[in-house]
């Protein structure tokens, strides 16, 4: 497990474009370029926001970050996490590595509540590997995305950060 770095971005491409292209785990239809989650990377580390890479055998096996859930003020303590794993790894517990150090990370950071937005209701690897780290559903937003051919729920998760709303921030 270690920070993301620049050079990550052609794994994380190829572990990303999978999971557009063969599951619900993204309601991307298309495959963002290269460059284009090369930006989101730079906005996420310019923000100071956790980006992971947990590497497998000498390979970059999944990725996880975590970033803003809304960009209005009143939610500066509310994060969203992401994370992916390689399909030829999955069930390894590589993404059970990879949320339990951003929940740490972000923790150390100040932050609240983590929020998690699971595509598809059926996607109960995503549901069981959340609710293992603490998360409770917390809603069901149906028939929000429309892909291969069918209309797909997301689920919504949550977890509280450090003290969570038991305690007035600092900042």
């Amino acid at each position: 497990m270690r920070p993301a770095t620049p050079q990550d971005i052609a794994a994380v491409h190829a572990i990303y474009a999978h999971h557009v292209l063969h599951g619900l785990a993204s309601f991307e239809e298309e495959p963002p370029s290269a460059e284009e989650l090369r930006r989101r990377y730079d906005d996420i580390v310019r923000r100071g926001l956790p980006c992971l890479v947990a590497e497998f055998g000498g390979v970059v096996a999944g990725y996880a970050y975590c970033a803003l859930y809304r960009t209005r003020s009143a939610y500066r303590y509310a994060l969203e996490d992401s994370v992916y794993v390689r399909q030829d790894v999955q069930g390894r517990g590589v993404g059970s590595a990879l949320l339990s150090d951003l929940i740490r990370r972000c923790e150390a950071l100040g932050y609240r509540q983590l929020v998690a937005v699971i595509g598809d209701s059926a996607h109960t690897a995503s549901i069981e590997l959340h609710a293992a780290h603490g998360f409770l559903r917390v809603g069901t937003l149906r028939s929000v995305g429309f892909k291969f051919g069918r209309w797909v729920d997301s689920i919504i998760m949550q977890r509280p950060l450090g003290p969570g709303d038991g305690a007035r921030p600092e900042r």
